[in-house]
């Protein structure tokens, strides 16, 4: 019997086609969104992982104090004396537009294994040796897996060893013998010392140590990134799943004569109930299906800017190419089925509970309109009081934390609003239908919204939410983007910049000093230390707390004066003052997470121990996850054994900048690639930006164009039972041109007004996404900046979205000949 239900339901898409579009287009969408986001989820957390898996990850590392490279004399030296230290030789080089990383290990003294593949230990440490590589890194090398086994491509001029094959190795990574690294590079690879976790208490005397625990991994960096990608994801599923509910609403009550029939023939309500529920799994699997080919075509175009984004921000790798494991197949079928059974549950429900005479009545589902409307409100009443709770709660929180709860929130604020939005139009149009009382056609528009808004406000939902979270993000980019741009400004002074070695930056300074076309140098330098106390420490003995960065800056004029500080313990220039004593500067970062303001005083290791520094300033950090403090470049490497990192030059005005850059390539043997002017970095900067938010404008553009869909698929699938009410009208005398402006006047106002209402949700939005995601997610926060240009972009985005959608059903009506006009007022 079940079977027969199941094939008379299905019928009716047969007469209505454009239902079943409206419903597998909302499934498929939704689908493909949530699916894509999770494709590039799944397939960079899997690159963390391989990453976080290689041996050089969770080791302590060695480095010289006096900033010298280590060369292998440090090795053998260490060796001798008994210290459990093995070398690491790591080079790069770019072949094909790809960068590679190379790592020369030594199997017999590396902490973890390091020698794995398909060969024996004796082929990977003896001539030829091997390569070792990841299945995904042969396409960069132009290989195809079945002739990747014992190829040796040529890289760089030279034929490397042997390729075996390694799956649990990052991408673009090569593993080989310490003595084959050496031989293909030589000089041009750097040594690195590695120590198993915990095997050294202390450093060796002229050497620091770096602990494992302190090597953040991208996993952990990336997080929030990931994050914020799956919420605007699962937005698109939201609405995409509004499309789904509307049209299970409209199908189901234009079938209930049908359900009356099959009732009335003896069909039990729980075996209609269940056909109706195999019919939503039917179109649950094709849309899924559906979502997840072109989910998965939409992740692979999104793929390089993502890897491109994470590889600028975080120097994590992530593979060009999707890899996904199987429970992102399964998760993403059961994500679609769930969305799906939820938005059809109220359609199950009503379905089981109404009895054969209630399916007979016309308007059995309508009917309830009203005291749906009161639910609604009591449920947003609620949703108001959960919002208030996250908030209080996220105030009670130590500062910087609780990402998911803020993200709770701004879910909260979105239901309270979603769920208060029907009441509120029917409210609003009730008042404006008293109000046109003495203009017949205007108050007849009105009551006929009124009569439509079971239908549209979803898709009203819909738009709300779109425009709201476009708002929200649009304005925190914008805001962003200013800030940011305004802070590269202040923050890069010089108009050139030296990167090299610490051993080469230390002479070259005291040269720069020397020459008569150098009007200033700002070199800056960088350590590390451990924290052993703070303010707000319970613990009475100096224990490390952690280990923070420093970072040394010049107190030069031509620094200070731009240098951007968000509060100080006196004025600007009394702080950079005090930055030359035994005060620091701390960004907001650290500040937030301590909870540090300037006054306070930090106790840090220091080559002569213990030592107190007052907090003089608090300074923005934007980009940087880690804590910081700021000294000037004496102190650093005076106390603490910083190196030189950098140095920016600024010439004087008659000074040749190109005779000054080829005379200091040519005095300390420098490449083109050390010598940066401050125009390339900033370039450089704002791409790296351009790429951040790409991907988060792209998702914002399609979820404002999902719910422009769940519009045109509400408008498209009632525009039958329209045209038979303006059939009337026309009998009535009125012109087909009014006909035809009329339902364009009343979408785009219902839509302007929806608008109005988004616009002090997407600020709330803004705010949150500033001042309180921001910080929870990244440590420091943005100010709040709103553009009346997007506000106003916004406004016109929801008039224009309600004018399209109602613009295809208008063509229709203008379309049909009188004759028709009048059978449908006869119908």
């Amino acid at each position: 019997m079940i079977g027969r239900v199941l094939i008379t339901l299905l019928s009716h898409y047969k007469r209505h086609p454009a239902q079943l579009v409206m419903l597998l287009v909302g499934l498929w969408v939704a689908s493909a969104l949530w699916s894509s986001v999770q494709a590039i989820n799944a397939t960079a957390k899997e690159s963390y992982a391989r990453a976080n898996a290689l041996f050089s990850a969770d080791t302590d590392q060695l480095d010289r104090r006096d900033g010298n490279p280590l060369t292998i004399d440090d090795y053998l030296t260490l060796r001798r004396a008994g210290f459990p230290v093995s070398p690491l030789l790591e080079a790069t080089f770019t072949h094909n537009g790809t960068r590679f990383s190379v790592l020369g290990i030594d199997p017999f003294t590396l902490p973890s294994s390091g020698a794995g593949g398909d060969g024996s230990l004796n082929n990977f440490i003896t001539p030829p040796w091997q390569t070792q590589l990841a299945p995904d890194t042969l396409p960069s090398l132009g290989l195809r897996r079945e002739e990747a086994t014992g190829a040796t491509p040529t890289v760089a001029g030279q034929a490397l060893p042997p390729l075996t094959l390694r799956n649990d190795l990052p991408p673009d990574t090569l593993i080989m013998d310490i003595a084959a690294a050496s031989n293909l590079f030589g000089e041009q690879a750097t040594l690195s010392l590695a120590s198993a976790p915990g095997a050294l208490d202390q450093p060796p005397d002229g050497y620091r140590i770096t602990r494992a625990a302190n090597l953040a991994s991208p996993e952990q960096l990336t997080d929030s990134f990931h994050l914020n990608l799956t919420a605007l994801a699962l937005l698109s599923l939201v609405v995409g799943l509004f499309i789904v509910q509307a049209a299970l609403g409209l199908a189901m009550e234009q079938r209930l004569a049908t359900l009356r029939t099959l009732r009335a023939l003896g069909v039990p309500a729980t075996t209609l109930t269940l056909a109706i529920l195999m019919e939503l799994l039917v179109f649950g699997i094709l849309g899924a299906s559906l979502g997840l080919t072109s989910g998965l075509w939409l992740a692979g175009k999104l793929l390089p800017d993502v890897a491109s984004t994470i590889s600028s921000l975080y120097r994590a790798d992530v593979q060009q190419s999707l890899s996904l494991p199987w429970h992102y197949w399964l998760g993403s079928v059961a994500i679609t089925l769930g969305g799906l059974l939820l938005a059809g549950s109220g359609t199950l429900w009503r379905a089981a509970r109404l009895n054969v005479l209630a399916l007979g009545h016309a308007y059995a589902w309508r009917s309830g309109y009203q005291r749906q409307l009161t639910r609604m409100l009591k449920a947003g009443g609620l949703a108001a009081l959960l919002t208030l709770s996250l908030a209080f709660w996220l105030s009670r929180l130590p500062a910087g934390s609780g990402l998911v709860a803020s993200f709770s929130l701004v879910a909260a604020l979105l239901l309270t609003c979603a769920l208060c939005l029907p009441p509120l139009l029917y409210g609003v149009l009730n008042t404006l239908q008293k109000v046109l009382r003495r203009f017949a056609l205007m108050q007849w528009a009105v009551a006929d919204m009124q009569l439509q808004l079971p239908r549209l406000s979803l898709a009203m939902v819909a738009l709300l939410i779109a425009l709201a979270t476009n708002l929200g993000v649009s304005s925190m980019v914008g805001g962003f983007r200013l800030t940011f741009l305004e802070w590269l400004d202040q923050r890069l002074s010089a108009p050139l910049y030296i990167n090299a070695a610490p051993s080469t930056l230390a002479p070259l300074n005291e040269w720069l000093l020397t020459q008569e076309s150098v009007m200033a140098t700002l070199p800056t330098a960088r350590g590390s230390t451990d924290l052993l106390a703070t303010p707000s420490s319970t613990n009475t003995e100096l224990t490390s707390q952690g280990t923070v960065t420093l970072f040394g800056v010049s107190s030069s004029p031509l620094l200070t004066a731009n240098w951007p500080l968000l509060d100080t313990l006196g004025d600007s220039a009394s702080a950079w003052q005090a930055l030359g004593s035994d005060s620091v500067f701390i960004n907001e970062q650290m500040a937030i997470a301590r909870a540090l303001a300037p006054g306070d005083t930090v106790t840090l290791n220091t080559r002569q121990g213990a030592d107190n520094f007052k907090i003089a300033a608090i300074y923005p950090d934007y980009g940087n996850p880690q804590q910081q403090i700021l000294l000037t470049v004496e102190a650093l490497t005076q106390r603490f054994d910083g190196e030189l990192a950098s140095i920016g030059v600024a010439l004087n005005e008659n000074a040749d900048e190109d005779q000054f850059r080829q005379t200091l390539m040519n005095e300390f043997n420098l490449s083109a690639e050390a010598l940066v002017n401050q125009q390339e970095v900033k370039q450089i900067a704002t791409q790296i930006f351009e790429r951040t938010f790409s991907i988060t404008r792209a998702l914002n553009g399609l979820t404002l164009g999902v719910a422009a869909l769940a519009l045109l698929a509400t408008l498209l699938a009632q525009a039958h039972q329209r045209q038979r009410k303006l059939a009337a009208l026309w009998a009535l005398g009125v012109p087909r041109a009014t006909l035809v402006k009329l339902p364009l006047l009343q979408l785009g106002g219902l839509a302007l007004l929806t608008g109005f209402i988004a616009l002090p949700l997407g600020i709330a939005i803004t705010w949150l996404l500033v001042a309180v995601i921001n910080v929870a997610a990244f440590g420091w926060r943005l100010p709040l900046q709103l553009f009346p240009l997007d506000i106003v972009t916004m406004l016109l985005t929801a008039i224009g979205v309600a004018l399209l959608a109602a613009a295809l059903p208008c063509v229709q009506l203008w379309r049909t000949s009188p004759r028709a006009l009048l059978n449908e007022g006869d119908t």
